[in-house]
Order: C-alpha cells, then structure tokens, then sequence
C-alpha cells in the first residue's frame, strides 16, 4: 500500500488514494502504521474516496484508528493531495458534511490552502471563564463543534502548564462521554494569542489542531473580542500562528457572528508534501 505524507503547521498525516476502493484497512493496521516509533509515524491517516455529489471525499482516522470527524488541518493536506493527483475542484465530503476549498499559492512542495469548515451552531459557557468560578462539574470554559467536538479553557502559564494531564482529564470527563473532547489551553500575550491542544485519538499533545485553533479563536472572540477584531494566535513554539491574515506560513481563521452561531468560517493555511512510503 502507498502513502503519500503530508504536514499541515506541523500537523503530520498518512494519505492514500482510495478512488477505486481496493484499499481496506483497520484501525489496528492505523494504529501500527501511525506509530512514531515501530511504524511510519503520524497523527493521523486519510484515504481520498470517490464521491457520488462532489469531486472527492475524505475519510480521516486518528492515530488510534478511531474515526468519523474532521480533521482542519488534514483537510488542506487532503485538498494539497488531490491537486498533487490532477483534481482541480476541490468540493468534498467528509465525516461533518461539506466542504469547499481553494489553493490561493503554491511554493515549492507547500500549498496555501483555505478550506471552508462548517457553520458552528453556538456555543456553551461552563462556569465563568471571565473569572474563577468553574461550573458545579468542575470546568471552567468553552465547548463547542467546528467539525470536531472542543474545550476551550482560559488559562495562565501556557508554557509550562499541564496540557497533557488537564487535557486527559477533561477528555473523559462524563459530560462528553462517551465521544470525548478534545482540549484546547489558551492565554493572551499582548496582541497574541497562545494555542495549546491535548487531541484525542492521538491522545497527546499535538503540534497544531486546525479545528481546535478555529474553536480556540471563536472562544477568544466570545471571550475578549465581541468588538469585531479578532485576536492572533501563536503555537507554544512560535513558529505557527494564526489570525484573519493569511500568510504562506500561517494559519488564518475568519468567521462571520450570527445571533449565538458562527457563519462562513474559514481556515487558511499551509500543507507541504514530505514524502512517499509504502507498505
């Protein structure tokens, strides 16, 4: 079987293409595969699919092998990966509904992709993340659905606070039982916006989250900028940030309010090819 690696802002996936259907795999041959030490390592797997409505349809699997959400930044690696086999419209289903994207530049093996997500219907308030008060279940935060289900929790010292193990405990909490979230630790540095994600399926830290940076961003608008202007966000080492300006090593987040949901929400941001592997 042949793989086509991809990253997106650092977030790394396996890629097949699965048009005419032969590839099968389960999630323990995912789990094997994605494995960093004992297999090819990733943080997740795609297989491009034919669709009977839209060009393509993307079918994503966490390391685990656990599937059946969207995956942000494997959304731009799948849209880089069908360009790479001759597709030129990129309208595509995947685990949420539909998707639309464009490549807005190509430079050397990276791609600048914007990729349309799903309108996120609201948003709930637990505790006061205003203040200290957690919420009678002990959380203190935002959780809502950009294609895949996010915390959002306002913190102080990001860089050396526990993402994994506050992560892992609100991941399986009971009021997100049994699917689990994930999780999402953020904090304000001046004009910019600290991104920290405890991911489940890969259930570690991961480098970046497309959809929990899009969750993270509508959080902090709702949270400190219900002036129109949206924050910039920045990854824990600098190199991946985000906000309405979208620059070929960024990541880019815009969305229009509308009463207590978010309309026309779009992410944007880089997708380079690494590599061919086969097994």
């Amino acid at each position: 079987m042949e793989f086509y690696k991809y990253q997106g802002a650092g977030n790394d996936f396996l890629i097949a293409d699965n048009r005419d259907g032969s590839c099968v795999i389960s999630p323990e041959e995912i789990s094997a595969v994605c494995d960093r030490r004992y297999g090819i390592g990733a943080d997740g797997l795609m297989l491009l699919g034919s669709s009977g409505t839209c060009d393509f349809r993307m079918e994503y699997f966490n390391s685990d092998g656990s599937g059946g959400m969207m995956c942000g930044n494997g959304g731009r690696c799948i849209v880089a990966f069908a360009a790479d086999k001759g597709i030129t419209r990129f309208d595509f289903e995947a685990a949420d509904g539909l998707h639309t994207a464009e490549i807005l530049s190509v430079e050397g093996k990276t791609r600048t992709v914007r990729l349309k997500m799903i309108d996120v219907p609201g948003i709930k308030v637990y505790g006061n993340p205003s203040g200290t008060t957690e919420s009678q279940y002990g959380l203190c935060g935002y959780f809502l659905d950009t294609g895949t289900r996010h915390f959002v929790k306002m913190v102080g010292g990001l860089a050396d606070y526990d993402v994994f193990g506050e992560g892992r405990r609100i991941r399986y909490r009971q009021e997100f039982a049994p699917v689990g979230t994930n999780v999402n630790f953020v904090e304000p540095e001046g004009s910019l916006l600290k991104v920290r994600t405890y991911e489940k399926g890969v259930e570690d830290e991961t480098y970046a989250c497309g959809t929990g940076i899009t969750a993270s961003v509508i959080a902090a608008w709702h949270h400190w900028g219900r002036d129109g202007v949206l924050p910039f966000a920045v990854s824990e080492d600098g190199r991946v940030s985000l906000g309405v300006q979208a620059l070929r090593d960024r990541l880019a987040v815009d969305f229009i309010p509308e009463g207590d949901g978010f309309r026309d929400v779009w992410l944007t941001g880089p997708a380079a090819f690494v590599g061919i592997v086969s097994v």
